[in-house]
């Protein structure tokens, strides 16, 4: 469906294209032949610009045809930036088209040239090229913002010039009837000034653009969307580039380092779709990072651990406050079939970071290596519900209530417990915490065979 909407994006372009160049030929023939019959300078110059005008269109139609290309694996952003190529050869015609008519305007001044005679047709002429100016410019600018195309909307500076080029030729043939012979020189000069601001402002727009040039108001969307998704996605980095209407975004954010890789990708995630909202159409790159900065000494220490690739999860972590100095332990996990000695020495890098970049007077890592998967299986019948109805008696003395669930597996290293305990909505975490470990110590030494006990607290 996108491929089918981007052929008829490119032949809707093409279309306007071409109709623009039969529209300008037209009226390099009329003005060209009446100028040049009438001896009007004004009318010969808006005949040389609109012959400027067939060329560029004729540049825009291939500019647009290579720019709705489908991108490929030397051009991966896509061929967009033909057009704005295409823009800045319309805009080196332009120039070269004013400056001639700039040159010979003022060699009739200065020569003191006869004016022009005055006939009936030349306003015809000028009717409808006014007429036909307003039309294509309407419907190129048109196009130009729904499809965000820089060559039509070049096109549309182009026909806007044309505009005012045929307003004030008009305006001169007019003044030159009144008595005032100047009037079609001057109004020549001023259509080459109207010209070249044109390709003036073609020129700034299309070269800021290839310069990859970030628009200032783009960059505010695409921070203020950034901005809006909260405090745990910080922005790090942006880049933006144009290319015939359409962003590139390179994002980088920073999420609290003990978040979760889902957690990070849902952030991601939240980061495209915030800027596609801001800037419809833009294709977003977004890399996640673990944050660095605005940290508690806990999460700074994460952070470090984290970053050491070999450790693949790091916790209880313990600040010791002594006096003036500070003291962390910590526990690093590693994958199971690692060395000790490669361990030790990722461990010795991260207590290491951890003194000289936090400050810290010492550190202590307890190195553990990462849980594999266990075959479990359910214990027998009778066995599980003696082992049950010990467990619910010893909950029972330290709670006064029975658990909640209990449930038991039995693995090759031992029995496991899973249990889970109803307390005082009011009970605090630490007390809570304090209970659990307890518990799990009274269940090792009363039930034989006991792996690991896994208690979950809840009001």
């Amino acid at each position: 469906m996108a491929a089918t909407g981007e052929t008829e994006q490119a032949l809707t372009q093409q279309r306007t294209t071409l109709v623009s160049i039969a529209a300008a030929a037209l009226l390099v023939a009329l003005k060209l032949g009446v100028g040049v019959a009438s001896g009007s300078l004004g009318l010969v110059s808006a005949g040389i610009e609109s012959s400027g005008d067939v060329i560029a269109a004729i540049v825009t139609f291939f500019a647009v045809r290579l720019g709705g290309r489908p991108a490929d694996r030397e051009h991966p952003y896509g061929h967009r930036r033909a057009e704005n190529l295409g823009a800045l050869g319309e805009s080196t015609i332009l120039l070269a088209g004013g400056a001639l008519v700039a040159v010979e305007a003022l060699r009739h001044l200065f020569a003191g040239a006869s004016p022009p005679r005055i006939h009936w047709y030349q306003f015809a002429v000028l009717a409808a090229a006014i007429v036909v100016d307003l039309a294509r410019t309407t419907v190129s600018l048109r196009s130009a913002r729904r499809y965000g195309s820089a060559a039509l909307r070049a096109n549309a500076y182009h026909f806007a010039g044309d505009l005012a080029g045929s307003l004030t030729v008009l305006f001169g043939l007019l003044v030159v009837r009144a008595g005032f012979g100047e009037g079609d020189s001057i109004a020549a000069l001023l259509v080459a000034a109207i010209i070249c601001a044109a390709a003036a402002r073609l020129v700034a727009e299309n070269a800021n653009v290839l310069m990859d040039r970030t628009p200032a108001e783009a960059r505010v969307a695409a921070e203020q969307a950034i901005a809006r998704l909260g405090i745990d996605v910080e922005l790090s980095r942006l880049r933006l580039r144009e290319s015939a209407g359409r962003y590139f975004a390179d994002v980088v954010v920073t999420v609290p380092p003990g978040q979760a890789v889902v957690e990070g990708h849902e952030a991601a995630n939240e980061v495209e779709a915030a800027l596609e909202d801001a800037l419809p159409g833009s294709d977003v790159v977004v890399h996640v990072e673990p944050r660095r900065w605005g940290l508690d000494l806990r999460d700074r220490v994460l952070a470090i651990a984290l970053a050491e690739p070999l450790v693949l999860e790091a916790h209880d972590i313990t600040i010791f406050e002594q006096d003036r100095s500070v003291n962390v332990s910590l526990h690093l996990k590693f994958a199971a079939d690692l060395p000790l000695r490669e361990a030790a020495e990722t461990a010795r890098r991260v207590e290491q970071a951890i003194c000289d970049t936090l400050g810290v007077l010492a550190v202590q890592t307890h190195l553990e290596p990462l849980e594999r998967p266990l075959a479990a299986r359910a214990p027998d019948a009778g066995d599980e519900g003696d082992a049950r109805d010990r467990i619910e008696r010893l909950v029972h003395e330290h709670t006064g209530v029975r658990p909640r669930s209990v449930k038991l597996l039995s693995t090759e290293a031992g029995r496991v417990v899973f249990l889970t305990l109803g307390l005082d909505r009011e009970e605090s975490l630490p007390n809570a915490h304090r209970l659990a470990g307890e518990l799990e110590d009274e269940l090792r030494q009363r039930i034989p065979d006991i792996a690991d006990v896994v208690i979950h607290t809840q009001p």
